[in-house]
């Protein structure tokens, strides 16, 4: 009984170890590949991310994979056999979240929520609670100033044992705008403690694998500072001069677009002017680049602050706000 017992063990051993050793060949050898990953950036030559991002997204409806890459020029990875579509973005972003990733079409980037005033207004005790907004945008959210994206995104990737070719390549380029606001006949700049300002009406986010911006419309706050004419030195013609990235304008382009400068004045009373919201819009959607946008606007009436207690005196944390039309 006892030979019988151990014949037995002895024979049910040697079926586990068989059963083992044949899975782990068969994966290995059936169910991937290691591939090669190329970035080509002959569309975008100036950027220079420190991370790239490739997801996967199986046409069969499984998981999505995601490769990190430390090169701006790829490397090489191990992906199972399959049919994909895959995007690719740069991942060393601060102000982005990814949303709806379980989908190569609903993938989206979209910029962070943030206040609506710029951290310089914090820093003199001004809250963005209470902060009038442009008519129609009080319920926008408000976002980041977009990071620097870019992105690509390849469809149809049959991933097989046999494949002649193992390299995948994209073309990742800028997913990004730039926009300067200048405003010139700005009235007592001098007098200014401090200033920020809002664009409104912006899309908030990209999807990459749609190739189209968010539908969500959002207002992003952007920090602005004096600055002299070139060749001037006049503080009388200083302007008030902003810069800030964004994704777009809008889907559709009909989305209105308006302007609100906050200032501080030396008194500690604060202001809020909309400017024109017909000019800003015109100005965007009419853009000879709409990647590089140049908004110029002028007459900015700041008033002198009250001193030595003469006239009305407004209690230093309501906003003052004004409408203005402005000269073309």
């Amino acid at each position: 009984m006892k030979k019988y017992c151990h014949i037995l063990f002895l024979f049910v051993a040697a079926s586990l170890a068989i059963s083992c050793e044949h899975k782990d060949l068969c994966y290995d050898h059936n169910h991937s590949r290691w591939v090669n990953v190329k970035f080509d950036w002959s569309k975008a030559p100036e950027a220079a991310p420190a991370t790239m991002s490739l997801w996967l997204f199986p046409r069969d409806g499984g998981e999505a994979l995601r490769y990190e890459f430390v090169e701006r020029n790829g490397g090489r990875i191990r992906l199972p056999l399959g049919d994909y579509d895959a995007l690719c973005l740069n991942s060393d972003t601060e102000g982005l979240d990814y949303v709806q990733t379980d989908g190569f079409e609903t993938f989206e980037v979209k910029a962070r929520t943030t206040d609506l005033l710029t951290s310089g207004m914090s820093v003199l005790g001004v809250k963005s609670d209470g902060a009038p907004r442009a008519e129609g945008t009080e319920n926008e959210r408000v976002v980041n100033s977009a990071d620097y994206l870019w992105t690509d995104n390849l469809q149809g990737i049959a991933i097989e044992a046999a494949m002649a070719d193992d390299t995948l390549v994209l073309y990742p380029e800028s997913r990004t705008c730039h926009y300067r606001v200048e405003i010139s006949g700005v009235d007592n700049l001098k007098y200014v403690r401090g200033v920020s300002a809002t664009l409104s009406g912006m899309s908030s986010g990209w999807l990459p694998g749609a190739e189209a911006l968010s539908a969500e419309l959002a207002t992003l706050p952007f920090a602005m500072a004096k600055e002299a004419p070139e060749g001037e030195d006049n503080t009388a013609n200083e302007w008030l001069t902003g810069e800030l990235q964004v994704f777009g304008h809008c889907l559709d382009g009909k989305a209105s677009h308006a302007i609100v400068v906050y200032a501080v004045l030396a008194d500690g009373t604060q202001h809020a002017y909309t400017l024109d919201a017909e000019e800003v819009t015109r100005q965007i959607h009419e853009a000879p680049d709409s990647r590089n946008v140049v908004i110029r606007l002028h007459g900015l009436p700041l008033p002198k602050p009250i001193v030595n207690g003469g006239g009305f005196q407004p209690t230093v944390d309501e906003w003052q706000e004004e409408h203005v039309r402005l000269e073309m």
